[in-house]
C-alpha cells in the first residue's frame, strides 16, 4: 500500500479507540500509523480534522506534547482546546467520570497529562470519544511513537537495529522498551540498581519481542550496554515530580552519563536521541546532544506529525 493508502487503513482500524499504552496495539496498527506519520509530514496542512476539536487536559507543565497537539489540529483545519486541571471543575473536585462524560459531549478527542496511569483509565473508561495518553507516571506513548518514527527516518529500518536507553527505568523508558520490542527491535535498558524498569512491563516487552523477532535486555553497565548500539537514548535522572530526590539521584546514577567515552564503545553512525527538556552536563553532555550524532530536535518536531497521524486514526477523516 501507498501513504494514502495506509492513512485510509489506519482510520479503519482505529477509529474510536483509546491510545493509552502500546500494549493495546499491534505491530500492523503501529507500521500504518508510522506511514501515516511520514504522509502528514510530506503534506502538512489538510482539513482532515475541519470542524474537529481536540480537549487536552494538563495536570503537568508542558511545552512539546501541548504545542505539538495544538499546531497539528490548526494545520489540520481543527482547534485545540487547552483545559489546565487547575481551571477546570475537576481542580475542584468534580470527578473525573463526571469530567470524561461532560467533555464528550462537546469535543471529538481527549487527550490528558496526568500523573496517574490509573486516572487515565478513569478518564477512557467514562468517555464515548477517544482518549490520548499525553504521558501518565507509568507510559509516555506518543514520545515512544516520536522515538521509533525519528528512528526509521535516519535509519531506513526498525528491525535488527540496537536501541540503547541509559537512565532511570520511567514512562519513557517503558513505552521505548514496549514499542521497540514490537517493531523487532533489539532494546537494551541500561539503569542503576533499584532503578530498573517496572518487571511487569518488562516481562509484556519480553513476550513482545518472542512474537516480533525482537529483544529485551536489562543492563547494568552503561559501557557494555551501548557496544555497537544503532541508537543511544537518555532522560533526565529526576522527572517532574521528582525535584526531592534530585541529590541522591545524581549520586545513583554517577556513571550513566552519555558522553563522547560511551558514543566510542556504539556504532559509527550512532543516533543520539533524548525526549527534552536535557540537563547538560548531568545525563548528557553538550557535545553529544550537540554534536553530529544528535537528532534531538528533529525528534521533538516529530511528535507533532505522529500525533497528527493518531488523531486522524483515532478521530477519523474522509
Amino acid at each position: 500500500m501507498n501513504l494514502m493508502e495506509q492513512m485510509h487503513a489506519a482510520n479503519e482500524s482505529l477509529h474510536g479507540r483509546h491510545l493509552l499504552t502500546w500494549l493495546d496495539y499491534t505491530q500492523s496498527d503501529v507500521s500504518r500509523l508510522l506511514a501515516a506519520a511520514q504522509y502528514v509530514k510530506e503534506n502538512p496542512y489538510s482539513q482532515s480534522m475541519k470542524g474537529k476539536t481536540l480537549g487536552m487536559i494538563f495536570e503537568k507543565s508542558s511545552t512539546r506534547t501541548r504545542v505539538s497537539f495544538e499546531v497539528g489540529m490548526v494545520q489540520m483545519g481543527g482547534h485545540a482546546l487547552y483545559l489546565n486541571s487547575r481551571d477546570i471543575q475537576i481542580g475542584r473536585g468534580e470527578t473525573i467520570a463526571d469530567t470524561a462524560q461532560v467533555l464528550s459531549g462537546y469535543v471529538d478527542a481527549l487527550m490528558y497529562r496526568t500523573t496517574s496511569h490509573e486516572k487515565l483509565e478513569e478518564l477512557a473508561a467514562h468517555a464515548s470519544v477517544p482518549v490520548i495518553n499525553g504521558l501518565c507516571d507509568r507510559y509516555h506513548p506518543c514520545q515512544a511513537l516520536a522515538d521509533i518514527f525519528t528512528i526509521l527516518e535516519i535509519k531506513g529500518r526498525l528491525s535488527g537495529l540496537k536501541v540503547v536507553y541509559i537512565g532511570d527505568g520511567n514512562n519513557v523508558a517503558h513505552s521505548l522498551m514496549i514499542l521497540s520490542a514490537m517493531m523487532g527491535m533489539e532494546v537494551v535498558i541500561c539503569t542503576p540498581e533499584g532503578y530498573e524498569p517496572d518487571t511487569e512491563l518488562t516481562e509484556r516487552a519480553h513476550g513482545l519481542a518472542g512474537k516480533y523477532d525482537g529483544k529485551v535486555t536489562i543492563e547494568s553497565d552503561p559501557t557494555r550496554a551501548s557496544w555497537k548500539a544503532d541508537v543511544i537514548y537518555t532522560d533526565v535522572w529526576a522527572s517532574m515530580g521528582q525535584e526531592d530526590e534530585a541529590e541522591a539521584r545524581l549520586r545513583d546514577f554517577n556513571g550513566y552519563q552519555v558522553n563522547g567515552a560511551l558514543l566510542e564503545q556504539a556504532a559509527d553512525d550512532v543516533t543520539f536521541l533524548h525526549c527534552l527538556p536535557a540537563h547538560r552536563g548531568e545525563e548528557v553532555t553538550a557535545d553529544v546532544i550537540d554534536g553530529t550524532h544528535s537528532v534531538v530536535f528533529q525528534q521533538a518536531e516529530n511528535r507533532m506529525h505522529v500525533q497528527k497521524a493518531v488523531l486522524q486514526a483515532v478521530i477519523g477523516w474522509k
